[in-house]
């Protein structure tokens, strides 16, 4: 929401637009994104127009009293000011870290395991094709001989 208060102009049509900005300020972001998806249905132009304003105008920010994504990142890496918490966030950051490394490596040794067993049952069935192969090549060679 917008803390601006509404002050009536003398005149027209900026008097409308200001009005319905203050109306749509009051009413919320979801009053914000009815209006532009309302002129996107009614006249395209109009939805583009309003977006671009909406961009510009920053309608879609958070309010000052929220903490915003780069606020709360900012304390993540940073200090809060608290030694004792600050090495147990960075204790225990090291240990999530390492027990993602470890399971990463655990999963790249299934991975190795379950490729080499592939790979083994291809060979066998390779070397049992090629033994059957032979025997039924022998087996014309002798067909061949007795004819």
């Amino acid at each position: 929401m917008n803390t601006q208060t509404y002050t009536p102009r003398s005149g027209g049509i900026p008097g409308v637009f200001a009005r319905a900005e203050t109306w749509l300020d009051e009413k919320g972001k979801v009053a914000w994104i009815a209006a532009l998806v309302a002129s996107i249905v009614v006249f395209w132009p109009l939805g583009l127009v309003l977006l671009a304003y909406m961009i510009w105008a920053n309608k879609f920010s958070c309010p000052s009293g929220r903490v915003t994504h780069r606020q709360s990142a900012r304390t993540l890496r940073g200090s809060s000011g608290n030694s004792a918490f600050d090495a147990y966030r960075d204790e225990t950051l090291r240990r999530l870290e390492e027990e993602q490394q470890n399971f990463e490596a655990f999963l790249d040794r299934l991975r190795a395991a379950r490729d080499k067993a592939e790979f083994d049952q291809f060979m066998e069935e390779r070397a049992r094709k090629a033994g059957s192969d032979e025997d039924h090549e022998d087996e014309d060679r002798e067909a061949a001989r007795n004819a």
